[in-house]
């Protein structure tokens, strides 16, 4: 909808985890170093651990890009609480067919599977997204897949990604052989003030749109309700660009975005968490400006086929 009016290829803000747009800072490099040191060294048990939104399975689908054709990857993109038996997911990560077996059979299928598939000098990978809704049977049972070598290699990875509990559940007694194979652990922190500011230069950029389309209030404002948690910080860009062309602003104010903040918050669109705050109001140097720009806006013409926000 906007993308023309500010020059844009694409949506710079989109919600869906793209690699395209994969930002390294500090935390983000950190978390890639690791997981690149952890697959191309066998690493048994690997684990990634964020906050909702932190960008785990943007950085997941950046690995699964660079990975060429001796490893043989098994992905399980969700758990929920019901997941049912985790043989018949972890079969059917790696194309394996599952309907009419039972539990036993799906085992030796899996374990001839990962043979055939070392002897051809390929190496398995299981990757497990969402891992914090595993309960401990089912960490177990991915305790003894691992179980499965040949020679001095490990057949099988593991890399389990999850939210916070992930960590806090494997901690739980009884899972201590499992902690025990855990080689890398990284916990994957929100992105600082200067990194926020950084992170929306880098999509505008991506897009080849202005990097300093958003004044260096309105970042700090976006880092202040996001916490800088990646996903949040695109949601409230992404409505700032949408209020910004219906009032055919070509440049984003913290006015702008304390009013998306205002909103959303009014229709329950924002979720208050404990990294931010639903106190809105914007810094002082900006009510002002934003005011005066507010009253200019109402005097303009709208031009047709799009919509002004004025009248909300």
């Amino acid at each position: 909808m906007y993308e023309q009016f500010f020059g844009f290829r694409e949506k710079p803000f989109s919600l869906l985890p793209d690699p395209d747009f994969l930002y390294l800072g500090n935390k983000h490099s950190m978390a890639l170093a690791l997981l690149q040191y952890a697959i191309l060294n066998q690493i048994m048990v690997t684990v990634l651990s964020g906050e909702i939104g932190s960008g785990k399975t943007t950085l997941i689908r950046h690995i699964l890009n660079q990975l060429g054709d001796d490893v043989n990857i098994g992905l399980i993109s969700n758990t929920h609480r019901n997941f049912g038996e985790l043989i018949q997911w972890v079969c059917l990560a790696f194309g394996l067919p599952v309907e009419g077996k039972d539990k036993i059979t799906l085992y030796q299928d899996f374990y001839e599977h990962l043979i055939e598939e070392y002897s051809m000098g390929r190496r398995s990978i299981l990757i497990i997204d969402e891992a914090q809704n595993l309960d401990i049977e089912a960490l177990e049972e991915l305790r003894l897949l691992t179980n499965i070598n040949a020679d001095k290699d490990n057949v099988l990875q593991l890399v389990l990604i999850g939210q916070p509990e992930l960590r806090q559940k494997l901690k739980l007694p009884g899972l201590e052989q499992f902690m025990q194979r855990v080689g890398v652990a990284y916990h994957l922190k929100p992105l600082g003030r200067e990194e926020t500011d950084h992170y929306i230069r880098h999509r505008l950029k991506s897009v080849g749109g202005d990097p300093d389309l958003f004044e260096p209030v309105a970042l700090r404002f976006i880092h202040h309700q996001s916490g800088g948690i990646p996903r949040l910080i695109n949601v409230l860009c992404d409505s700032a660009l949408v209020y910004a062309y219906g009032e055919r602003r070509k440049r984003i104010d913290v006015g702008l975005v304390h009013q998306v903040v205002q909103d959303k918050i009014k229709t329950g669109l924002l979720a208050t968490r404990k990294h931010y705050t639903t106190t809105t109001e914007p810094p002082k140097e900006a009510v002002k400006s934003r005011k005066s720009e507010s009253e200019q806006s109402k005097k303009e013409k709208v031009i047709p086929g799009s919509f002004s926000l004025n009248k909300r």
